[in-house]
């Protein structure tokens, strides 16, 4: 039976130290690619939710009512459970690859005009790079600058397909090059092949390079494959990096939730105030943030069902198609929020190819059956 990773040679011999790393350096020959998720677990930190914000439609424009209900609909759960909520807004689950410039900018604005004290995080890509060879930092320059007029906000620079092609040095120039250029806190993206065909995660060394670059506040991290959250957590805690993994891995949502840190994820638009309890349900009781004691001093345990059952949901919103793509999950998360009366439609962006089939609503009506269900006996209200 083949292993997931190569064999490093004795335990001894992994690297703990940045300064031994290589930039050609791989996880399994280092510390914390054999860091277990138990020695991470604690039930004292309650983390922020950086919630992926659909952009939803109707009769082929965006909803705008529809926009700001489903913010406030995940902004009740937050205050309910005392989580940090901040929305993502202009990311994948915001359609940011079928957004023009225009769009791109109405709905940071629109998002200002209703939440005007509210953090937000804006996700940026390469705008016209289609044609090109080689990487530009420039290309990521006008959604920068578009979101970088707003105060109180992030900026996350998310993957491109020419800036992974590089290796890992050249990777961490393409970084910093884009870095000159914020003012706003920085958050870095990572992907793996199962997403995208041509994404890479980052290399040990690449990580540390980000890391302690300081306009770059964290990063998200997705993949399927290998569980490259767990190796960026043990590498920031271990060397101690003022440097915030955030979880995208919408498969895997209580991994961030035991460890204290933050979700940056799609799945909480559809499944916020399911997220928000357990993350409360976590706490131990002399938890800072706790919001409900269970009088015995432990934390609640009933949220190990929790757990399963806000992942069957987004085990379905998620599913894989033919292909092995979860990109249709928007078209899912629409049904959703539709279904719990959110949303007045359940469509997708007229340009968005990334579609489910005409049974979709049933689908998501059969997913939604166990979550009311525990929803209501644990008495979490928004389900």
């Amino acid at each position: 039976m083949a292993t997931q990773q190569s064999d490093p040679g004795t335990i001894s011999a992994l690297i703990r130290e940045p300064e031994h790393l290589r930039a050609e350096s791989r996880w399994c020959e280092t510390v914390w690619g054999w860091t277990s998720e138990e020695e991470l677990v604690t039930h004292q930190v309650k983390p922020r939710l950086c919630a992926a914000t659909l952009l939803p439609f109707r009769d082929g424009q965006p909803d705008w009512q529809s926009f700001a209900a489903s913010i406030r609909w995940m902004l009740a759960a937050a205050e309910a459970y005392d989580v940090e909520l901040v929305p993502v807004l202009n990311a994948d689950t915001g359609y940011i690859f079928d957004l023009d410039d225009t769009l791109y900018a109405e709905v940071l604005r629109r998002f200002r005009s209703e939440f005007p004290g509210m953090k937000f995080i804006a996700g940026i890509t390469a705008r016209g790079a289609e044609a090109d060879s080689s990487f530009k930092a420039e290309r990521y320059h006008p959604l920068l600058d578009i979101a970088q007029q707003h105060e109180n906000c992030e900026v996350m620079i998310m993957t491109s397909r020419w800036l992974d092609q590089l290796d890992a040095q050249r990777r961490r120039d393409g970084y910093y090059q884009i870095a000159e250029r914020l003012i706003r806190p920085g958050i870095v993206h990572a992907l793996g092949p199962s997403f995208v065909p041509w994404a890479r995660p980052f290399e040990p060394w690449l990580l540390w390079q980000l890391a302690e670059h300081p306009k770059f506040v964290g990063g998200k991290i997705s993949t399927l494959d290998e569980p490259h959250f767990l190796y960026w957590a043990a590498m920031v805690r271990g060397l101690k990096l003022d440097f915030t993994p955030h979880s995208g891995d919408d498969f895997g949502i209580a991994t961030a939730i035991r460890l204290g840190l933050p979700l940056l994820i799609g799945a909480a638009s559809s499944a916020a105030p399911l997220i928000c309890a357990a993350m409360d349900m976590w706490l131990n009781d002399d938890a800072a943030g706790k919001r409900y004691r269970t009088g015995t001093g432990h934390f609640d345990t009933r949220v190990y069902k929790l757990f399963e059952a806000l992942q069957s949901l987004e085990d379905q919103v998620f599913r894989l198609d033919a292909q092995g793509s979860a990109a249709a999950y928007k078209h899912s998360t629409a049904h959703v929020l539709h279904q719990l009366g959110i949303l007045s439609a359940p469509e997708a962006h007229p340009h968005c190819k990334d579609l489910r089939g005409e049974d979709e609503a049933q689908r998501m009506r059969e997913a939604l059956v166990r979550v009311k269900r525990i929803a209501q006996q644990l008495g979490i209200p928004g389900i």
